[in-house]
């Protein structure tokens, strides 16, 4: 099981649930600690390009000295109505693809969820034109992953337009819609290429591993029969306690583990 970690997880929040941590450089050592192989590196809307170490011009990758890697670069600043403008997709994106070519990332994760919900088949259509267009044009050796929370057509519509895009299947949010991931799975395992480890209540939130209606067995199960020995599960789970991260993120490993065989 290739696993790993969202950034800022192993750190208190530093102003928001899910923002670039203060110390992140920490942050490989302690994945380092529990055993971790890859960390997926976050850009959000309140970090800005002087915060964050991303886009220093100086390189990030430290796999070289710990064996951690970035797995992908995650773009949450892209979570927004204004995604299916032009001008807005490219002066947010440009930075992260070229700071992902320079550091040897070749994955930008982009969230289709919450703002930037393409569930909408207008406002999906339009996304879908305009981000092909700013990949075949600029960027065609990347590989945009799209964690989408919503349903089949969306998804298809999505992942079908392009050869370069691929899904990011996030456990929770698929869990809180209700779906079967059997089935899901079945029909995209081929896209997929990132699982975030969630669990979640039906329509719910976040809660911690076991507690909610997710099903992982049946998760890792239905992708180890389909072969998706390549895939990175990345944790994304519950916080817990602020100033605990480090144990709480032990003990969702070890839950995480034992439920994967």
């Amino acid at each position: 099981m290739r696993l790993g970690i969202l950034q800022g997880r192993l750190s208190p929040p530093n102003g928001g649930f899910q923002e670039f941590p203060k110390d992140w450089k920490e942050e490989f050592e302690l994945a380092l600690d529990l055993g971790l192989k890859h960390i997926d590196w976050l850009v959000t809307k309140n970090c800005t390009q002087e915060s964050n170490a991303l886009f220093s011009g100086l390189p990030i990758v430290r796999s070289n000295k710990l064996g951690i890697s970035i797995g992908s670069i995650c773009a949450d600043n892209l979570i927004s109505r204004r995604i299916i403008s032009p001008d807005f997709l490219f002066n947010n994106l440009q930075p992260i693809c070229e700071s992902a070519i320079k550091n040897g990332v070749d994955t930008i994760t982009i969230p289709l969820l919450e703002d930037s919900d393409v569930s909408d088949v207008s406002f999906r259509k339009a996304f879908v034109d305009n981000m092909n267009k700013f990949a075949i044009t600029y960027y065609p050796e990347i590989i945009f992953s799209f964690e989408i929370e919503s349903y089949e057509d969306a998804i298809s519509d999505v992942l079908e337009s392009n050869s370069n895009f691929r899904l990011t299947y996030d456990t929770g949010n698929m869990t809180s819609l209700g779906i079967s991931h059997e089935y899901y799975i079945e029909k995209f395992i081929d896209k997929i290429d990132t699982v975030h480890i969630k669990d979640r209540l039906y329509n719910g939130t976040t809660v911690s591993p076991g507690k909610g209606k997710t099903n992982f067995k049946i998760i890792f199960d239905t992708i180890k029969l389909l072969g998706g020995e390549n895939i990175n599960y990345t944790i994304q789970t519950d916080r817990g306690n602020d100033g605990d991260e480090f144990n709480t993120i032990s003990k969702h490993i070890k839950i995480i583990r034992e439920l994967y065989g």
